[in-house]
Order: C-alpha cells, then sequence, then structure tokens
C-alpha cells in the first residue's frame, strides 16, 4: 500500500487550487498545512505537496522524462467520471485525448484525462462492470 506522495509544485498556491476540489471529491481531507506546503489524506495515504525552490524551477517538469509520467485514482462510478469531466470542462481544464473520451485507454478502459498546473498528467479510472 502507497504511504505517501510528495510533489514539488512551481506554483503552489496555484496547485493548491486546482487539485483542493478533486481531491476534495475523493473524500482526501486536509491533513497538513505549513507555509512552503499541504497534504491531503484518504485513509492511510495521503498527497503532499511543496513549493519547488526558486533555483529548481528553470528546468520545469515534462511527464516523458524519467520520473513520475501520471497519477491514476479509482473513480466510484462511470457517472463519477462523466461528473468530473463535465466539471473539468466548466473550469477550463483541458480533457487530454478528447477525441477518444472516455475510452482513451481502450474500450474497456472508461477514464479522464487531464493536467495539473505542472503538466502532470492525472487519471481517473472507472470500475469495470
Amino acid at each position: 500500500m502507497l504511504h505517501h506522495l510528495e510533489i514539488y509544485v512551481a506554483d503552489l498556491n496555484h496547485s493548491i487550487n486546482f487539485w483542493e476540489w478533486f481531491l476534495k471529491d475523493l473524500q482526501y481531507q486536509v491533513f497538513q498545512k505549513w507555509e512552503k506546503g499541504i497534504s491531503w489524506k484518504s485513509d492511510n495515504t495521503y498527497i503532499v505537496f511543496v513549493q519547488a525552490e526558486e533555483k529548481f524551477l528553470e528546468a520545469g517538469y515534462h511527464r516523458s522524462r524519467i520520473g513520475l509520467n501520471h497519477i491514476a485514482f479509482h473513480a466510484r462510478s462511470r457517472e463519477h467520471i462523466d461528473e468530473m469531466t463535465a466539471m473539468l470542462r466548466e473550469r477550463g481544464i483541458a480533457i487530454l485525448y478528447e477525441d477518444r473520451h472516455p475510452y482513451a485507454g481502450g474500450k474497456e478502459h472508461y477514464a479522464l484525462y487531464f493536467e495539473d498546473p505542472d503538466r502532470i498528467k492525472i487519471e481517473l479510472v472507472a470500475p469495470n462492470v
């Protein structure tokens, strides 16, 4: 079981505004908060976002480089995927692989793909039914 995931971000406030509504919908609650970071917890697992130091910002992030490619979360249902898709569109957040959505991962994989402010890919996957 995953204990926690820690992600350094370019703009902590921007990341908090982006992630907060999504993580709350997935039943995560704020666990810790300090000047340079925040964590959200669900059961025994938590996700931490920390403001990267200025000297490390220039290189930026790209999911095709060595390191984290994406984060995948469980959706409650296919309807949950559809609701979250609508919420993302309302917020002006682009859906990745729009031309194949919600089957971008294949016919048996009902999912939603999008990116956070640092372009980390996020996947929300419906249970197989």
